[in-house]
C-alpha cells in the first residue's frame, strides 16, 4: 500500500509540473517589448520609425517566433555571421530570445503588445 501512494504522488508530481514547463517555453510579448528595444534600432516594425539604418536589414515585425529563435541561436552559434548580431545573439538567455521573438511575432495579430 505504501508503494502505491508513492507511486501515485511521484505521478501525480509529474504531471502537475508538465504544463509549468510548456509555459517556460514560450515567449511573454510584455517582457519582450523592454527587451527587445535595441533590436527595434534596424528591425523597423509598422508604427515605429528611426532615423536608421542606412543599410538593408530585414523587418522582423509579424514573422513567426521559432524563426526569430532560431536565427538568434544561429547568430550565437556562428552559423549565421554578422558582427553585430552576433555580439546581440550572445548576450542573449533562452528566455530572452523567446521573448523578443514572442513581441516581434504579435505585429503580425490584431492585437499588439
Amino acid at each position: 500500500m505504501r508503494t502505491f501512494r508513492m507511486m501515485t504522488a511521484g505521478l501525480l508530481g509529474l504531471f502537475m509540473s508538465l504544463p509549468l514547463t510548456a509555459l517556460a517555453e514560450e515567449g511573454d510579448p510584455i517582457l519582450g517589448r523592454e527587451k527587445a528595444y535595441t533590436c527595434m534600432g534596424c528591425h523597423a516594425i509598422d508604427g515605429y520609425r528611426n532615423a536608421y539604418p542606412a543599410f538593408r536589414v530585414p523587418r522582423i515585425g509579424g514573422q513567426h517566433a521559432q524563426y526569430i529563435v532560431s536565427s538568434l541561436q544561429a547568430y550565437k552559434n556562428g552559423d549565421r555571421r554578422h558582427p553585430t548580431m552576433q555580439a546581440i545573439a550572445g548576450t542573449l538567455s533562452e528566455q530572452d530570445k523567446r521573448d523578443i521573438a514572442a513581441y516581434f511575432e504579435a505585429f503580425g495579430r490584431s492585437e499588439t503588445p
